[in-house]
């Protein structure tokens, strides 16, 4: 059972009668986190892996804390499998830069995808003049699997794509394409920024070689984030940076990196950043991904089954039991930084607005110019305050009347 009153007194902004809903673009971050962070400069302030001393010793271990709680928390098979990156973006550059391509090599990718996970596929195109397919999803944003069977061949090198839509908010079926990218000896990777804060997710059950999210979308601090890469896989990978903290032995003439996660982290780490990543992860297991889960279900039937009820409005992706917890609308000729402005002004609530670093899908599938309207909510999110906004809208609708 979600005690959503309990949870909200760890968030102080939202005493301000702030109804924030822009959880897809960055979450807030609760007080037990910002105290683990202040822990480690109050007590522990040193730098890690490198020294001897105990202020150094504590704060290395804190750090590989860490990384066991993300390797519980998407169940790898050991904590070697975790790099530790700044964000989702770092993570999926790390294995476009990384992987050794060769002309004639192929990726699959799709139109729903974040910049993040598109645009580095077609700077690798340009640079290697390999052959880049984009599958495109139906209207309401699904895949057929059947498209992905006849885009996947021999040549196929990784498939790339969302595991949950930062527009749509629809689950697409990675596992099965995973299975399917296997069949041809292609890697898999996911970008699971917006389903790791928001579900259960378990690397060993969906079969990828490759996963990035962002601690910052998941209660977490900003400049956190994690890659998950499979241990057979990381000696394909070339680190994006090499230097302190990645060496084994250097000579002269040669250096050899060490094994493991720190190859793929050279310097000195964001280390409160990753200690709050740690404390944040701590967070959301005491009140439980299925609750959360369950609950941000209930807020999205509220909120999809409100906006479709309101004339003019145009509600985007699929049934309100197939997505998370992301809604994006249009309220007609409005635009929709004009709706997120209203919002803000009549209710306090807080939606992002415009193209949602996915200009191809709003090009090529939906076809609007402004972008849309996106309500994204957390676990801290009430039904009231779906009620707020869907007041406003209702207000606005009638305006144009």
């Amino acid at each position: 059972m979600m005690n959503v009153k309990w949870t909200r007194r760890d968030f102080p902004i939202l005493e301000t009668g702030v109804a924030y809903m822009d959880n897809a673009a960055s979450s807030l971050t609760p007080e037990p986190v910002l105290s683990k962070m202040m822990e480690f400069y109050h007590e522990y302030r040193s730098n890690v892996e490198r020294g001897v001393h105990r202020l150094e010793q504590r704060a290395g271990e804190e750090y590989e804390k860490s990384r066991i709680k993300i390797s519980n928390f998407i169940n790898t098979k050991s904590s070697d499998e975790v790099i530790m990156t700044k964000n989702t973006s770092e993570g999926i550059n790390l294995v476009a830069s990384g992987l050794k391509w060769h002309r004639g090599d192929k990726i699959v990718t799709t139109s729903l995808e974040h910049h993040s996970n598109f645009i580095v596929w077609l700077r690798v195109k340009e640079r290697y003049g390999i052959d880049l397919q984009v599958i495109k999803p139906s209207k309401e944003g699904k895949f057929s699997l059947s498209d992905f069977e006849e885009a996947v061949d021999e040549k196929t090198r990784l498939v790339a794509m969302s595991h949950v839509s930062n527009v749509f908010g629809g689950i697409s079926p990675v596992k099965e394409v995973a299975e399917l990218a296997h069949e041809h000896g292609a890697l898999m990777l996911v970008d699971g920024a917006q389903s790791v804060p928001h579900m259960s997710v378990d690397v060993q059950k969906l079969g990828c070689d490759f996963l990035a999210f962002s601690g910052h979308k998941m209660c977490g601090p900003t400049g956190s984030g994690v890659l998950f890469i499979r241990k057979e896989t990381q000696e394909e990978v070339e680190p994006l940076c090499i230097g302190g903290g990645t060496v084994d032995d250097v000579g002269l003439d040669y250096y050899r990196l060490v094994e493991g996660p720190k190859r793929f982290e050279a310097g000195t780490p964001a280390i409160a950043e990753v200690i709050g990543l740690g404390a944040a992860i701590d967070y959301l297991g005491q009140i439980g991904m299925r609750t959360i889960e369950e609950y941000e279900r209930q807020l999205t039937i509220k909120l999809w089954s409100g906006l479709s009820e309101i004339p003019r409005i145009e509600v985007y992706g699929p049934s309100s039991e197939d997505r998370v917890g992301i809604v994006s609308f249009n309220l007609g000729s409005l635009s929709s930084h004009d709706v997120a402005i209203a919002l803000d002004i009549a209710s306090n609530v807080m939606v992002r607005s415009g193209y949602h670093c996915a200009i191809p899908l709003m090009k090529d599938l939906l076809r609007v110019p402004g972008g849309v309207v996106r309500a994204s909510m957390y676990f801290y999110n009430t039904k009231k305050e779906v009620d707020r906004l869907l007041s406003v809208m209702a207000e606005l609708s009638s305006s144009m009347a």
